[in-house]
């Protein structure tokens, strides 16, 4: 083969499988913080008493925002149901400056959700989001049938 059309060859194989000018694949675009927004009163009080049960590590009171059958749903562990499995799970886990702040929601008669982001004491910004569905009986305060968190970065491993 000539040396030319090697060469040729060469610099076209070396166009082909590099990124194409105008592209930075190593940038990476930063997020836009959300919003926060206004709950109604009935849905709010589930935010804050969560807010003051989580800051005195009181993992009785937080299974109790929860239903008798609700879930919660962390990272990296397996569903846990149930108001006793629940208060087992926050034992020790929970205490600290917890900030929740509302994204989304929506509510019905008996059904509601709430979609949010939090972070901890005056630190800026959110460290995650969470979604919590939410049921109530007729004249009954709304409690978390489901409870879903994770963190906005992966943990480096």
């Amino acid at each position: 083969m000539s040396r030319s059309i090697h060469c040729l060859l060469c610099l076209q194989s070396r166009a082909c499988h590099g990124p194409l000018h105008g592209q930075n694949v190593t940038e990476r675009t930063k997020p836009i913080a959300v919003p926060s927004i206004e709950l109604p009163h009935e849905l709010d009080r589930v935010l804050r008493d969560y807010e003051r049960a989580w800051r005195k590590g009181d993992a009785g009171a937080l299974a109790a925002l929860f239903a008798e059958d609700g879930f919660l749903l962390q990272s990296d562990h397996p569903p846990i149901r149930g108001r006793t499995a629940i208060q087992a799970a926050y034992e020790g886990s929970s205490g600290g400056p917890l900030r929740l702040r509302s994204i989304g929601f929506s509510a019905e008669d008996k059904i509601a959700y709430i979609i949010g982001a939090y972070g901890y004491g005056d630190a800026p910004g959110d460290i995650g989001k969470f979604t919590l569905t939410l049921h109530r009986a007729p004249g009954k305060p709304w409690l978390i049938f489901s409870d879903m968190d994770n963190l906005n970065a992966s943990a480096k491993r």
